[in-house]
């Protein structure tokens, strides 16, 4: 049973989970914007937030705790100077979540996962109405 389990999935295993949420998470706080898949991206903001609430606490500790979730020291050391004091008096909605076009090979649904604050604007191309997704025949 999984009562009260709120991870998501994404039709990974646990090992190779981690391993891409680690990864997109270090490409999200680097580059302050990714694009992936709406699944993903929600599954990314989450954990991105996490990460900038131990940036804000600062402390040796966190530092630690986030240096063992997403193991890429750049990463890291931009997240606690830069990203940690520019979310200092912000509670929290660190990111947010454009949805875009789907994707042209698979039809998948595509979503541009950004910081709040990034000082480039974003131009993604939206839906129109008569180019969502179709059922197959």
């Amino acid at each position: 049973m999984r009562h009260r389990k709120n991870t998501l999935k994404l039709n990974r295993k646990p090992a190779h989970m981690r391993a891409m949420l680690a990864n997109a998470v270090c490409s999200l706080l680097t580059r302050e914007r990714i694009q992936t898949t709406e699944g993903k991206a929600g599954a990314v903001c989450q954990l991105a937030e996490k990460m900038i609430t131990l940036a804000k606490r600062g402390t040796l500790h966190s530092r630690r705790h986030a240096l063992s979730i997403m193991r890429d020291r750049d990463a890291v050391a931009k997240l606690f100077k830069e990203l940690g004091t520019r979310y200092a008096q912000r509670n929290g909605g660190y990111t947010r979540i454009i949805k875009t076009a789907f994707r042209k090979g698979d039809g998948a649904p595509m979503a541009v996962c950004e910081l709040v604050d990034t000082p480039v604007p974003i131009r993604v191309r939206k839906v129109k109405k008569d180019e969502k997704k179709r059922p197959r025949a």
